[in-house]
């Protein structure tokens, strides 16, 4: 629709951004520091302006790639080449929301290096957004990777006391399943002879290879969502990273795990998705149940809701696993809902930390009486979470179990006890929070939420109301990319039924 590259310049404007930090800002006394901040949050804030634009031009109705650009850049092993569908054009706007949000919520708890923190946030945007719009499966390998490094540093410099393990833990659990994908993408470029993801989305490889290589890049997304049992990275790198960084990870970083199999596992491999799909259902169910019950007993509330969202992601996997057009879009909905949810969330900790410089849950209550509008923000997003009818956390919720139900009962019933855990969990951190007696005398001169706080969890407030009660933005985009994805699966299904998947 439009005539100039739309996706490299929401891409790479962040970048531009940091440039203009590293060319124009020198020293960090206090005017720098100020400085530094106001550039990115221009620079996030213009960068999501401009990805409105592609929900303005997008056809839902289309069913190839849009606003794709492609320029040469191996020769013939890879070219430069970008587009989005209703996949991945969620991801991007997601992205592109949350960033002024992690600025915001950094402006005044992060004040050493701020040239350098900023530096970090607005790469990582680039990979990230770079990671959602790559339509060349080296280019993705090269955006997803990338995304290791800037976080990386931000956990590790700018982290709690523990930065240091946690850093190193979420690096090489990542960097682990990783190396298998790049031998797998080696194998598909052998046997496709391209690395075009548009081509081998339409290329079937060999039903055995299928097997090999859905594992591998099973691997490397896995660890990403992350599922049990390979989920212990996410609730340290939570607990230890700044609150910004908590943002990312909960509400981009995660979901390039679910993205990674809708883009790749799905409908490049469909016969190993069908026949791995019980697999993926009995650890999505053990994730739902295990880390609902773990999270009962956190003392840490940043750690309670990282358990939280691996319960979540949980009905992600068993969504998508379902190979139906409900369970699918409800999978795409609920990574979308939970991007607001919990980045909102962490938001919310990170509120109460900069004033208390504690995240034990036993050091709080009874905030409702000095912090009336920060107790009613936290539960309209605790509600959310438990998957409340009016908010988003239901739909998606709905729509995987409705799925899962159709696909396996027990299954479904089995998940469905995980909501009644997250409300468990949910209320009791609620009520220990915010209800009882104010007694404790640190608490008794805490302020409410200032008018920086609130420019930052208002839209995510009003984006939880809106696809609460208005779900169809976000159903109708992905339609026609998930109606692909299940025809290939039925496909699929009926080749296993005539001869069933064995491995070589």
């Amino acid at each position: 629709m439009y005539d100039w590259p739309i996706l490299s310049v929401v891409t790479f404007l962040p970048l531009v951004g940091a440039l203009l930090i590293v060319l124009m800002i020198r020293g960090d006394d206090e005017i720098a520091q100020r400085n530094t901040r106001w550039v990115a949050l221009w620079a996030t804030l213009v960068t999501f302006v401009i990805s409105l634009l592609l929900l303005v031009g997008f056809d839902v109705g289309g069913t190839e790639f849009q606003f794709v650009e492609n320029t040469p850049w191996l020769g013939e092993i890879a070219n430069y080449r970008m587009g989005v569908d209703g996949i991945s054009l969620p991801f991007v706007l997601l992205t592109t929301l949350l960033m002024p949000m992690c600025i915001l919520a950094s402006w005044e708890s992060i004040k050493v290096r701020v040239k350098e923190y900023m530096i970090c946030f607005l790469l990582l945007e680039t990979l990230m957004i770079g990671t959602f719009s790559s339509l060349d499966l080296l280019q993705f390998y090269i955006f997803f990777e990338g995304g290791l490094i800037p976080m990386f540093l931000i956990i590790g410099i700018w982290g709690g006391k523990r930065r240091i393990y946690a850093t190193f833990k979420f690096f090489l659990y990542t960097l682990a399943g990783s190396v298998l994908m790049m031998l797998a993408i080696m194998a598909m470029y052998w046997q496709a002879g391209t690395t075009d993801i548009a081509a081998l989305l339409k290329f079937d490889f060999p039903a055995g290879m299928q097997t090999w290589l859905w594992l591998a890049f099973f691997a490397s997304f896995a660890v990403k969502m992350p599922m049990w049992p390979v989920h212990t990275w996410l609730p340290d790198a939570h607990v230890e990273a700044p609150t910004a960084g908590s943002v990312i990870l909960a509400g981009i970083l995660l979901k390039m795990g679910g993205y990674g199999f809708l883009r790749f596992s799905l409908p490049m491999f469909p016969e190993a998705s069908a026949y791995f799909a019980p697999f993926v259902f009995t650890l999505s169910v053990i994730a739902i149940i295990y880390t609902s019950l773990v999270a009962l007993v956190q003392e840490d509330i940043k750690k309670l809701i990282a358990y939280s969202s691996i319960a979540h992601m949980g009905y992600v996997t068993m969504g998508i696993f379902t190979l139906t057009q409900e369970g699918i879009q409800g999978a795409v909905f609920q990574m979308v809902s939970h991007g607001f949810v919990s980045g909102a969330l962490f938001l919310c900790v990170g509120v109460v930390y900069d004033r208390m410089h504690t995240r034990e849950i036993a050091a709080y209550g009874g905030l409702v009486h000095r912090m009336p509008i920060y107790a009613t923000v936290f539960m309209i997003f605790t509600m959310a979470n438990v998957g409340l009818p009016g908010t988003s956390g239901f739909i998606g919720e709905f729509l995987t179990l409705l799925a899962a139900f159709g696909r396996n009962s027990w299954v479904a019933l089995f998940a469905t006890t995980g909501v009644i855990l997250s409300a468990a969990y949910a209320l009791w951190l609620y009520r220990r929070v915010i209800f009882g007696p104010l007694e404790k005398d640190s608490l008794k001169g805490i302020l409410d939420l200032n008018g920086r706080e609130m420019v930052s969890l208002v839209p995510l407030l009003f984006f939880t109301i809106l696809f609460g009660v208005w779900p169809q933005p976000i159903l109708d985009a992905c339609n026609v990319a998930v109606g692909a994805i299940v025809a290939r699966a039925d496909m699929a299904a009926d080749a296993i039924k005539a001869a069933s998947l064995v491995l070589p």
